[in-house]
Formats: C-alpha cells, sequence, structure tokens
C-alpha cells in the first residue's frame, strides 16, 4: 500500500505515453462475463442480456471510466511483488508484470491487491489498507467509489476469463478460484450501489453467486 501511495504521488500520468484505461477496454474486459461465464449459469440467454449488460456497465464506469491518475499496473496483487532486502521504504516492493500498465483510475491496483482473486483476506486487513490509502489520497470519496466499482468490473472480468481458460484452453484449475471471485463480485456490487446490475444478475442467471464447479 505504501508503494503504491509513493508511486501515484511522484508519478505522473500526463508524462507516460501509454493508452487510456477508458471505457472501451473497461467494456471489452466486463463483456467477458456475459459472454463465457452467464451462458454456463444459464445456456441459451437471450442477445438482449449482453445488451442491457454492456449498458448497465457503461452508466456504472462512466466516473472511473474518466481517470487519467496513474499508471495502473493492472497485475498488482502478492504474486508479482517481491521483498528486496537491501532497499528501504516503498523502495523495498519490487514490481512484476506491469507489461499491460494502461492510464487510468487510482483506485485499481489497490482493489488488485486487497480483493485478490487468489488469496482470501480478512475484511479487518482489507479495511486496514484501505484506511492507509486514504489517509494518504486527496479524494477520498470518488475514491471509493472507483474502488468499489473496478472491483466489482474486475470480478467480473476475472469470472469471464476463468471460464474462458477451462471451456477454450482446457485450464480446468481456475473453476476452483470461482466461488471465491463470485462472492467478491457479489459483495463488491452491493457496496458499489449497482443494483440493477445485480438484478439482472439476480434475475437471468439464478444461482450465479453461489454457483460451484462441478
Amino acid at each position: 500500500v505504501d508503494t503504491l501511495i509513493a508511486w501515484h504521488a511522484t508519478a505522473s500520468a500526463t508524462d507516460i505515453a501509454l493508452p487510456s484505461y477508458d471505457m472501451e477496454r473497461l467494456l471489452e474486459e466486463v463483456d467477458r462475463f456475459a459472454d463465457w461465464f452467464a451462458p454456463v449459469i444459464q445456456p441459451g440467454l437471450p442477445e438482449s442480456f449482453g445488451t442491457s449488460h454492456k449498458a448497465l456497465w457503461r452508466e456504472a464506469l462512466a466516473g472511473p471510466a474518466s481517470r487519467r491518475d496513474a499508471l495502473v499496473l493492472r497485475d498488482y496483487h502478492v504474486d508479482n511483488l517481491l521483498l528486496l532486502e537491501d532497499r528501504s521504504g516503498p523502495a523495498r516492493c519490487g514490481l512484476l508484470d506491469f507489461q499491460d500498465g494502461l492510464i487510468g483510475a487510482r483506485a485499481y491496483d489497490l482493489v488488485s491487491l486487497t480483493q485478490d482473486a487468489r488469496r482470501e483476506l480478512s475484511p479487518d486487513l482489507e479495511e486496514r489498507c484501505l484506511d492507509r490509502y486514504l489517509a494518504a489520497a486527496p479524494d477520498s470519496d470518488a475514491f471509493l467509489t472507483d474502488y468499489w466499482r473496478l472491483g466489482a468490473q474486475r470480478h467480473a472480468k476475472i469470472a469471464g476469463n476463468f471460464q474462458r481458460l477451462s471451456r477454450r484452453d482446457g485450464k480446468h484449475q481456475y473453476l476452483a478460484l470461482l466461488p471465491r471471485v463470485l462472492r467478491l463480485l457479489d459483495r463488491a456490487l452491493t457496496r458499489a450501489g449497482l443494483d440493477e446490475i445485480q438484478d439482472l444478475y439476480d434475475t437471468e442467471l439464478p444461482g450465479w453467486a453461489t454457483w460451484t464447479p462441478d
């Protein structure tokens, strides 16, 4: 968390020649939920589901999609962080897997860290990490809104990704992680106040939040 604080305080997004993490990219990612995960829950879904899904997410992501706050590494979680004993302060945290970085909202990498698809964090630890970041960051209200909405977007994307890895690539081991991802998605939708998306899922994909692989 301290490394993110330091990075966001010193790295100017306007000085980095990278594409934006804009609405088109965010929607392309969240479409994977509709294209790959939803048909497993409810085969034969009408085309209107995808249309409604995209429209609701477009509205939900309007704020985060407009941000140009920071270089978003996009895979900021413990598997990509190294403890460098010969350094001090935030520089002790070495960073891997940033080749897909884009310019976007500061909240994305924090939620990647605190709502990890592969590891369970206690709610207390997540809250302490979030409080630590917010103590050093301005615009806390906007940041919190982005945090929960981007968390929901990320979990929906990952649910689609894991199903795609299983069905297309034969990598079925990722299915074991899906119950946690869906639990995180359900919580993030609630915390973000995205009731219409939650209602769409509950109506068209009954049992989605408690789905478990065979």
